[in-house]
């Protein structure tokens, strides 16, 4: 991609040769490429004036033409089918270097300013130096043109006045015939240069419709600009609302793992309970020896156990809906409420089940000091 004022990334080749041929811009006949190189191309945008759009996606070849019959110079460029530069030079064109690798100049007939950036330095001087010297060869042939058709007035007047005199002397000699012979030779030319007249209106109409075809791809540009800018903007948005939504995520996800911070805490607080569990078993098989009462003690120890094991099922269930939390992140604050409950219910539990024991180891105390 090129930029206005800066560089191509992509090295153009200059090259001698002949360049593609699209409707309103084909080399004739008598047209002959002189200069070929390659460049991005751009036009200034008709509506600010200021601004430049590419007129091509990628570097494109661009070659000076010069018409042997008509004497003239054209700057044409063609992309694919698409014709994107048709310039005639004339004299009063200057071609502006605006930065190391970028150039313009501008055409009054196709109403625009083109500018190129070529991929070094060198090749936008060697396009700025032909540019030069073109448009001094076309302010030479202007001027040639110029003194052929004050050269073909004055001896038409010649003829005329020398015609008039042959008459008053009613005497033809070899002067009188050259003159009517070089009069003859200049209403041949006088005929060619009214059919080259048609032929520049001709061609100064092709050059009209090129142009209302250049401003309507043009105006198809800008509004395509538009809607890019459109789904830029809509795709930004989306950005913008998927990046919340991940942050979301991240601190729901931060949450479960403090809950599993939190139910590893109670595996140790079970463990810890089991470990006393199996203390007070001990506590019991030497009460049994002790007293008749160790069968409906056991039933109460079995008792316990049983609620210890409920509780290890709980735990495990709990673990259950920790695991169906990660899967299901989108209803994660409604579970993790519902875990909050259930968790603060099994805390409740485990703090009633505690008392118990405690309530239970008192009670097995003051039975050993009884008997």
């Amino acid at each position: 991609m090129c930029r206005a004022g800066g560089g191509c990334k992509r090295a153009g080749s200059e090259r001698k040769g002949p360049v593609g041929a699209a409707a309103g811009a084909a080399p004739e006949m008598g047209e002959q490429p002189i200069f070929t190189t390659r460049a991005h191309v751009f036009q200034i945008d008709p509506s600010t004036k200021k601004n430049w759009v590419p007129a091509s996606k990628q570097a494109v070849t661009v070659s000076y033409f010069y018409d042997v019959t008509r004497n003239s110079y054209r700057i044409i460029s063609v992309d694919g089918a698409k014709v994107i530069i048709n310039s005639t030079i004339t004299p009063n064109m200057t071609f502006t270097k605006t930065s190391q690798k970028f150039g313009q100049w501008a055409d009054s007939r196709a109403n625009t300013v083109f500018g190129l950036g070529f991929s070094s330095e060198q090749q936008l001087t060697k396009f700025a130096d032909k540019f030069q010297e073109v448009k001094e060869a076309a302010k030479l042939a202007k001027d040639k043109s110029q003194e052929k058709i004050e050269t073909s007035s004055n001896h038409s007047q010649a003829s005329s006045v020398n015609g008039t005199d042959d008459e008053k002397a009613s005497h033809v000699g070899p002067a009188d015939t050259h003159l009517k012979s070089e009069n003859d030779k200049l209403k041949i030319a006088l005929t060619q240069s009214a059919a080259n007249v048609k032929k520049w209106e001709i061609e100064l109409q092709t050059l009209r419709e090129s142009n209302a075809r250049l401003t309507t791809a043009l105006q198809e540009s800008a509004a395509s600009v538009e809607q890019w800018k459109k789904q830029f903007s809509i795709c930004r948005d989306e950005n913008d609302r998927l990046r919340n939504k991940i942050d979301e995520l991240e601190e729901q996800c931060s949450e479960i793992n403090r809950e599993k911070e939190k139910n590893t805490q109670l595996k140790r607080r079970i463990e810890e309970l089991e470990s006393e569990l199996r203390e007070k078993e001990t506590e019991l098989k030497d009460l049994r020896k002790q007293s008749e009462i160790i069968p409906q003690l056991m039933s109460e120890c079995e008792y316990v156990s049983e609620k210890l094991e409920a509780a290890e099922r709980d735990n495990q269930n709990l673990e259950d809906k920790v695991r169906s939390l990660k899967t299901d992140i989108e209803e994660s604050k409604y579970r993790q409420r519902h875990l909050k409950v259930e968790l603060k219910s099994f805390l409740e539990v485990l703090d009633g089940k505690i008392d118990d024991l405690h309530d239970f180891r008192r009670g097995l105390s003051k039975l050993g000091t009884d008997n």
